[in-house]
């Protein structure tokens, strides 16, 4: 499978895992040709990029959902490799500001 056929199908992977969650997620609207928009939309507040690779380039994926996130949204790394489940990544301010956030609920 080519790299965009890989990467557009792990975005319709984590829009689906969401989807069964109950949240409205689809993929967003950069392949289209709008760039700057999430890969995946339907958490309100959070920006996915979606990465699906064996050799995560961390920093440069987690700079890159920073620079794309609009005002309010925690940019966050939704990353799968080969015979692994999903993680997802951020930055421990933006993971403490919702643990805080949650413990007062």
């Amino acid at each position: 499978m080519n790299v965009r056929r890989r990467g557009a199908a792990y975005e319709r992977e984590v829009a689906n895992d969401l989807k069964a969650r109950g949240y409205d997620a689809h993929r967003g609207q950069q392949y289209s040709g709008v760039n700057g928009d999430a890969d995946v939309v339907g958490l309100p507040g959070v920006h996915i990029e979606c990465k699906r690779t064996n050799r995560l380039r961390l920093y440069e994926a987690l700079q890159q959902a920073i620079n794309d996130a609009r005002p309010g949204e925690i940019p966050t790394v939704w990353h799968r490799s080969d015979g692994h489940k999903t993680v997802v990544i951020l930055r421990e301010s933006d993971f403490l500001d919702l643990y805080e956030r949650a413990s007062m609920l």
